[in-house]
């Protein structure tokens, strides 16, 4: 935790500044005004197009209703396979235990990733762009999901704004509300698409994709979206997005995940064209293509993990999926 967050009696208090944020139209990227730290407006309506971006329950809606209608599928389907694996509780104690403890015991091993890798965030990297920048960081947590990483850095002091597109109490941005015990005040919440961020350029000093990148139809979209709310020296951060040395491996991961949905599920999870996963042809194409270099880390997940690729190679299996995190500074 960074030595400016002071705890009483376990509440973070006195967090370091203020954030204004300028936002735009999501739908046709006109300014629509501010959003003022210490006051709440419900409504914002964009003079260009009408777009109205209202708050509800504490979460801005930004996703116009023709893009609603675009994810629809993927979100129910989403949501019902979330469901399925038993996300979520109505204990805040299992939501202010992410990611280091999953207290219902359905998706350990994955939170242990996720606990590994934020554990690498914080003590390797955050440092680093605190001491470059102080005072609180303005952040995106992009894929937010129920909040957890957003939690995370609002206890270090920082900033974040959480992104998502679903809304849910249970898995979705509502679920943030169990972290306000913690907090003097809530981090802000859109549900929103990450391909139209719903604030203007320059305002953020990190952006970080939360096991969200995968998602993505079109890296270079989503990832120059990202990177045009970046402040120059800003920095963009992937985690927990797969990757692959070879592509057909990915390419078998695909067809073999889609048969295991429709096994389990009924359907095979492909309401998006989602990319999935990455390889270093797809990272060389979007440093090209938008002008950035990537510095690559590698976090320890424990003996286990280090000798899967040995293993799947013993037993002639392809390649198994390897996690990295990712980050490119935007030019100053």
């Amino acid at each position: 935790m960074s030595a400016a967050v002071q705890l009483q009696d376990g509440v973070a208090v006195s967090p370091r500044g203020a954030m204004e944020l300028r936002l735009q139209c999501p739908a046709c990227r006109a300014p629509i005004g501010f959003l003022p730290a210490d006051e709440r407006p419900s409504l914002r309506s964009c003079p260009s197009c009408s777009f109205q971006m209202a708050e509800e329950h504490g979460i801005w809606r930004a996703l116009p209703a023709n893009r609603a209608a675009y994810y629809a599928k993927f979100m129910r389907e989403y949501q019902a396979v979330r469901e399925t694996e038993g996300r979520g509780s109505s204990d805040s104690e299992y939501y202010l235990a992410l990611p280091y403890r999953d207290l219902s015991g359905c998706n350990e091993e994955q939170w242990t990733i996720r606990a590994r890798t934020y554990s690498f965030l914080e003590r390797k990297l955050l440092p680093r762009f605190e001491r470059r920048r102080p005072g609180a960081l303005n952040i995106l947590d992009l894929g937010a999901g129920n909040g957890w990483l957003s939690f995370r850095l609002a206890l270090r002091g920082h900033l974040p704004v959480a992104i998502d597109l679903l809304a849910s109490e249970l898995d979705g941005l509502g679920a943030a509300t169990h972290y306000r015990q913690k907090l003097p005040a809530l981090f802000a919440r859109f549900q929103a698409e990450l391909d139209s961020l719903p604030f203007e350029e320059g305002q953020f000093d990190l952006a970080i994709f939360n096991a969200s990148f995968h998602y993505s139809e079109q890296y270079g979209r989503t990832l120059g979206e990202a990177i045009r709310c970046l402040r120059p020296g800003g920095s963009v951060i992937l985690t927990d997005t797969a990757w692959y040395k070879h592509d057909e491996s990915g390419q078998r991961m695909l067809k073999e995940r889609r048969a295991a949905f429709v096994a389990r599920f009924g359907f095979p999870s492909d309401g998006l064209a989602s990319l999935e996963y990455l390889t270093d042809s797809r990272l060389a194409v979007l440093q090209e293509q938008l002008g950035i270099r990537w510095k690559t880390y590698s976090p320890y997940y424990g003996l286990r993990w280090a000798m899967r690729p040995l293993a799947a190679k013993l037993k002639r299996k392809r390649e198994p999926s390897r996690f990295r995190i990712y980050v490119a500074e935007v030019a100053k």
